[in-house]
């Protein structure tokens, strides 16, 4: 075997192992965004392997603990999603080049009644042929399927495929469970995204079933800031244990944070603080602050009630 093909046979072996590496996609019938569709899956409930018949692409398991099932459908409607770090626009989903989704969380919960239930949340990003998450100001688009327990079998009550996009680099952040009323769950989303070196600023989302499907119903702005030398906070929320309020209870949001006017010279980028501390920011050196916020639901989305109470304390 002479030096050209001995250079040819390595070329294509190489191209070989590199096609057999790479991330391919299936082609999947458009029923598999159909909303009404059903589904019992026996217990115990695997999510990933229910995630497989929800949307029955071609399951990969890549190193990291990157699983996903990649797919892609031709005849599909589109529908656009609203990507929250409204940079790069909506998403269009289904995307036109492929659809990689993977399995965001696996949350049960348990009413009063003692009736179980499971909320499966899906994360879909763009198709990429060596499984990669991409692009810093593009959401992980968040999908969701609530299951309830009947007797050994798991059924399936509803199914969004997508809601909105959260998060950066098209992962969505890991929902947390919160009852917002009498056996009414829902989710919160904590949304982080910042410019490279720059704050990275953090809004939190809650998302509830309401008007028959999943939409988020509260954003909070303000709720986290990292990554800056002179200012920084972070929050927490709690809803309000009232009896008067069968659903959509109140929520307080409670945020701590400091400042400190000495640290602004090893600030990569200027930053401006809340309103509520704004003034006290101008005139003093450093100090701690908290600010208590109570929002109610008004309508169709919870709204910032009374004025905030700020706290200060280490004045300097």
């Amino acid at each position: 075997m002479n030096w050209t093909t001995s250079f040819l046979f390595y070329f294509l072996v190489l191209f070989s192992c590199q096609a057999q590496d790479s991330v391919q996609l299936k082609n999947v019938n458009d029923t598999i965004l159909n909303t009404k569709r059903t589904l019992k899956i026996s217990d115990p409930l695997d999510g990933v392997k229910t995630m497989q018949k929800l949307f029955a692409g071609k399951l990969y398991n890549l190193s990291d603990h990157n699983t996903f099932i990649s797919w892609n459908c031709k005849n599909c409607k589109t529908t656009s999603y609203t990507d929250v770090n409204g940079v790069e626009g909506d998403q269009i989903f289904p995307y036109s080049t492929g659809v990689a989704t993977r399995l965001l969380s696996n949350i049960d919960y348990t009413d009063s009644k003692g009736n179980q239930f499971k909320l499966l949340l899906f994360n879909h990003s763009v198709y990429d042929e060596d499984g990669l998450q991409t692009g810093r100001f593009s959401g992980g688009l968040v999908g969701v399927a609530k299951f309830a327990k009947n007797d050994k079998t798991w059924e399936m009550r509803s199914f969004q495929p997508g809601v909105a996009a959260f998060g950066a680099f098209a992962q969505a952040p890991k929902p947390k469970l919160v009852e917002i009323g009498e056996d009414q769950y829902a989710f919160t989303l904590l949304h982080v995204n910042g410019g490279a070196g720059g704050p990275f600023e953090g809004v939190l989302y809650l998302v509830a079933g309401f008007d028959g499907k999943y939409q988020p119903i509260m954003e909070v702005y303000d709720y986290q800031l990292t990554n800056v030398a002179s200012l920084k906070w972070s929050s927490s929320y709690k809803v309000v244990n009232d009896n008067n309020k069968k659903h959509f209870r109140d929520i307080i949001i409670k945020t701590t944070g400091s400042f400190s006017k000495a640290e602004k010279a090893n600030d990569e980028f200027e930053t401006a603080p809340p309103q509520e501390i704004a003034a006290m920011a101008k005139t003093k050196k450093q100090f701690n602050f908290e600010i208590e916020k109570h929002f109610s639901f008004k309508g169709k989305f919870y709204k910032m009630v009374d004025k905030p109470i700020v706290k200060f304390s280490n004045v300097k």
